[in-house]
């Protein structure tokens, strides 16, 4: 097992495919921070005196991880917060399955209030978080930016 996790090629196309997920995630967000404060609000977890501060850095920070992972600059803060966030969004979707709540992920693009991708979106994020997870456990250092 060791040896696939730090073999340095499938780690550069983990990092490659993931921060590509978080720099896709980020841009629609962060050209409409209305509607992502929309689709946290569907799910009802978030106090909403956060939800607009929420909506105006999380997706920043989706983008700044991503450039990082890609680019192997800061590395392991961004393999970190990238597992964080990708665990607080299972919680989310697991949550909003759960509830029956029938809403979009708000991933992607923005919500409408109604849909049925919440299951596909879980299912997305959990493959996604062993990717991530991967990437937090490999000791391959190849094509990183910063010197290691």
């Amino acid at each position: 097992m060791r040896r696939i996790i730090d073999n340095d090629y499938l780690i550069a196309v983990l990092r490659l495919v993931v921060g590509i997920v978080f720099i896709y995630a980020s841009v629609y967000k962060i050209a409409d921070p209305g509607a992502f404060a929309k689709s946290i609000w569907y799910y009802h977890m978030i106090p909403g005196s956060l939800i607009n501060l929420i909506a105006i850095i999380l997706p920043w920070v989706e983008l700044i991880c991503g450039i990082c992972l890609i680019l192997g600059v800061w590395y392991d803060g961004s393999v970190i917060l990238i597992n964080l966030m990708t665990f607080v969004f299972i919680i989310a979707l697991a949550s909003a399955y759960y509830r029956g709540l029938d809403i979009d992920c708000g991933c992607f693009k923005a919500s409408s209030g109604g849909g049925s991708s919440v299951l596909k979106s879980l299912l997305f994020d959990i493959v996604l978080l062993a990717f991530t997870i991967a990437l937090l456990f490999s000791r391959s250092r190849k094509w990183r930016l910063e010197g290691k």
